[in-house]
């Protein structure tokens, strides 16, 4: 009995979309949500810092403004190291990059068991406010997680209660990772630094 090229067609696809649909809810149900909870130190002042202001977007523009080909006379130089000397010492200005270094921590307090660090740069995108884009990576170093990390990245708007970012991906345990990351300030000061409150929700 003859089999027609049709039937077999028809019979092939039927069998390739059982396996993906079997394969789509195998993956489906092994997906879980981890929670991950620690207290980032992020210390700008002290004599070892975890963070650091690497470009002063402000003192850039004074620069570049008062460099424009143009005969400067003493006062006007005057004037500008001292507007540039202003902006260098502000602690948050427009166009800032600062890169991060910071330790996470089980417990808010300084000696509390390491768990990991956070690296990454957050760049000051607001000329109102206190508004940053960051990109966070945070290796977790000791746990059932440890040799792990996940990455976030978001707006950071230090006027908001909590700040909502997104999780974009991991590594290790954490390898096609989704989610979300929860900060807000334990223990904060704009000029200083000092603990932010880290949750994070990881699917993978």
């Amino acid at each position: 009995m003859a089999v027609s090229l049709p039937s077999v067609f028809v019979a092939a696809t039927s069998l390739l979309a059982a396996i993906v649909y079997i394969r789509s809810n195998d993956t489906a149900g092994s997906t879980t949500t981890t929670h991950l909870h620690f207290f980032m130190h992020d210390d700008y002042t002290g004599p070892r810092p975890t963070a650091a202001r690497v470009v002063s977007g402000r003192s850039l523009l004074a620069t570049a403004s008062s460099s424009d080909g143009g005969d400067i006379d003493s006062n006007a130089t005057a004037a500008g190291s001292a507007l540039l000397s202003r902006l260098l010492s502000s602690p948050r200005q427009f166009g800032d990059v600062v890169v991060l270094n910071n330790a996470l921590t089980e417990g808010p307090d300084g000696g509390s068991g390491r768990v990991g660090t956070a690296q990454g740069f957050a760049v000051r995108v607001s000329e109102g406010g206190i508004v940053s884009h960051l990109t966070m990576h945070m290796v977790l170093e000791a746990g059932e997680h440890g040799g792990s990390s996940v990455t976030a990245n978001g707006r950071i708007d230090m006027d908001a209660k909590v700040r909502e970012s997104v999780v974009i991906g991991g590594t290790g345990k954490f390898r096609f990772a989704r989610g979300y990351m929860l900060t807000r300030n334990y223990d904060y000061d704009l000029a200083r630094g000092g603990v932010v409150e880290i949750d994070v929700y990881v699917r993978h």
